[in-house]
């Protein structure tokens, strides 16, 4: 199941080349958008944590049979271990084989967007409801809200110990100016119960969309696939049914 970054969507490069990988290797590959993203209805501005978290548990729960690896990039990656909290606590623990994180933007609100926000942005956030810095990736600006921002504080994740309750793996550029890789080791710090690895790409920026990016993410994903399918006892590291 794929989980797309902030204002990114199922369409993206590594989205795409993850479907055909998916389908070379005769697994399913589930993806959505947001609400305000892609061709999912709705305004960016209305989204919070909160909602996007939402949609994708009541999309993996109607739309997926059986372990499932969570394939989350930026925000996505962050969503992913909301999701595989929520999961757990629900008792649901079941539905999850793996997460493979690329530059996880666990806790963007609050440590990434608000901590480093000038405190006319801050003002402006507060006072105004938004504040609508220029984008690296898009002629239209970023848009973040009080709401984004008031509500992401309800899903922090990096004050205590995290547990997926599954293996993690992180894929991290070192020339991330969006997702700095000192995230990636505070992320990992806080993964002690869970087996957990990071990769750092020394000359990889926040996309990880190159060709050599791609295939490392291809191969992280098919190790995590023979993990799930040894802990589930399929035949030669498949997972049961393929």
């Amino acid at each position: 199941m794929w989980l797309s970054g902030y204002r990114s969507d199922m369409d993206s490069t590594k989205a795409s080349a993850l479907d055909a990988e998916a389908e070379r290797l005769g697994l399913g590959l589930l993806r959505f958008d947001y609400s305000g993203h892609g061709r999912s209805e709705g305004r960016l501005e209305d989204g919070t944590v909160s909602n996007w978290l939402e949609e994708a548990l009541a999309i993996v729960r109607a739309e997926t049979d059986g372990p499932q690896i969570l394939v989350g990039s930026s925000m996505g990656g962050y969503i992913a271990l909301l999701l595989a909290r929520a999961l757990n606590a629900a008792g649901e623990g079941e539905r999850l084989a793996g997460l493979v994180l690329i530059a996880p933007a666990v806790d963007f609100t609050e440590a990434l967007i608000w901590a480093n926000a000038p405190e006319a942005a801050r003002r402006a956030i507060m006072e105004e409801g938004a504040w609508r810095p220029p984008s690296a990736y898009s002629e239209e600006p970023n848009v973040f809200t009080r709401a984004l921002i008031e509500d992401g504080r309800k899903h922090l994740l990096l004050g205590g110990m995290i547990r997926a309750h599954c293996p993690v793996a992180v894929l991290q550029g070192m020339r991330d100016d969006a997702v700095p890789y000192a995230h990636a080791l505070a992320l990992m710090e806080r993964l002690g119960a869970d087996s957990a690895t990071l990769t750092l790409v020394k000359d990889g920026d926040h996309r990880l969309s190159r060709p050599e990016d791609i295939s490392l993410l291809f191969a992280t994903l098919e190790r995590m696939i023979e993990h799930a399918g040894a802990a589930a006892g399929g035949e030669d590291g498949r997972l049961p049914g393929l």
